[in-house]
């Protein structure tokens, strides 16, 4: 891994080694010493059902039972130890690989898989989770994120001193969407405005098949230093230190003093998406090294070390998995074809003439070829 570079190691903060010793750290020590080992259990709970759901919506995609799948096996420590740092007034825009992220936030994980299913735009009301839709325009929700931001200030409801009003921004998106337009102009409009959103970038390391290399000569965090945001690089393995930058930077956010760019720099276990085939520029021995670097391995190995993950709690998140992996299994299995014209509904919150004017049209359109065949 080349010093400097997009893949360099050298400067990440660390707070777990891969071996799940615990390491201080001058700056972001302070920002995980409020975790007990509870918090760190179901830290490693929620990781383990992330994976749990990931593998078997995996298996339904295989089964012809989804058109579509994007794992998210290898970044679970990003996603939650970031979910985990937020408090319930900030908001989330994420891309369409954060599960552990939504999870976190109360979204049932079965329920989103109605988008890859072909039912539904989105699946769950972005108020009742402050988690937005999962976008798949690339970089895009980068400026939607911005935009929600700019409007909290506007609100008053950033840096009054009330923990429990102020409120922060999160925009979760990949190495490959910093080569977006849409993130650049995010980023400046960001910078400019003070706005109060952390844009979290989790470096997996490829853009479905470009490395990180073909995208950058400096370490991605470097494209917020560009324009004036603060960034930092963490170890996105490690649960503890995602943790701990993503609390850093939501309290620098909410008290005013404007956005924060956070590398987690981690690796993507699993292909890009499930149309994907990653044994076509990843060589094996790449993705060993990381399999070594497990995230739910890592804390594991922790909390074994200190004698905090007794076997009854895990024959309960064991028992958790497997009834969720069920429950999913059933679930999809059980969703029927809905009304095509059902496409048409809630385009708009109020009745469209010309949505209307569509809906009619699309309607004797499919009945013409019910006629064609009666006529035969």
């Amino acid at each position: 891994m080349a010093a400097g570079g997009p893949l360099s190691t050298d400067d990440l903060v660390q707070l777990l080694t891969p071996a799940g010793e615990r390491i201080g750290h001058q700056q972001f020590d302070a920002y995980a010493s409020h975790l007990t080992p509870e918090e760190l259990r179901a830290m490693w709970r929620d990781m383990t059902l992330v994976r749990a759901f990931d593998k078997e919506a995996t298996s339904l995609q295989r089964q012809g039972e989804l058109g579509l799948w994007v794992q998210s096996w290898g970044q679970e420590a990003a996603q939650i130890g970031s979910g985990h740092a937020l408090n319930s007034q900030d908001f989330v825009f994420p891309s369409y690989r954060e599960h552990g992220v939504a999870h976190t936030r109360g979204v049932d994980l079965v329920e989103v898989l109605r988008i890859f299913r072909g039912l539904q735009h989105g699946a769950w009301t972005p108020a009742d989770h402050n988690f937005h839709l999962y976008t798949l325009v690339i970089g895009s929700h980068a400026l939607h994120a911005t935009g929600y931001a700019m409007g909290l200030t506007k609100d008053g409801l950033v840096a009054t001193g009330d923990p429990a009003k102020d409120a922060a921004v999160v925009a979760y998106f990949g190495d490959g969407a910093t080569s977006q337009g849409d993130v650049a102009e995010a980023l400046t409009f960001a910078s400019v405005y003070d706005a109060p959103v952390v844009f979290f970038v989790q470096n997996n390391q490829y853009a479905i098949s470009e490395s990180a290399t073909r995208q950058s000569r400096v370490p991605i965090a470097d494209r917020g230093k560009g324009v004036g945001i603060p960034s930092v690089r963490v170890d996105g393995n490690d649960v503890i230190a995602s943790h701990a930058v993503t609390r850093w930077a939501l309290e620098h956010a909410r008290s005013g003093q404007g956005p924060v760019l956070i590398e987690a720099f981690t690796y993507r276990m699993g292909a890009h998406t499930t149309s994907d085939d990653p044994t076509r520029y990843r060589p094996k021995a790449e993705e060993q090294l990381w399999a070594e670097r497990d995230p739910i391995a890592r804390l594991e190995a922790h909390l074994e070390a200190a004698g905090e993950l007794p076997d009854e709690f895990r024959a309960e998140v064991e028992a958790q998995a497997k009834a969720l992996g069920e429950r999913t299994r059933t679930t999809v299995r059980g969703w029927t074809k809905p009304d095509t014209l059902g496409m048409f509904d809630h385009v708009y919150a109020e009745p469209h003439a010309s949505v209307e004017a569509e809906r009619a049209w699309f309607d004797r359109y499919q009945r013409s070829f019910a006629d064609q065949e009666a006529t035969r």
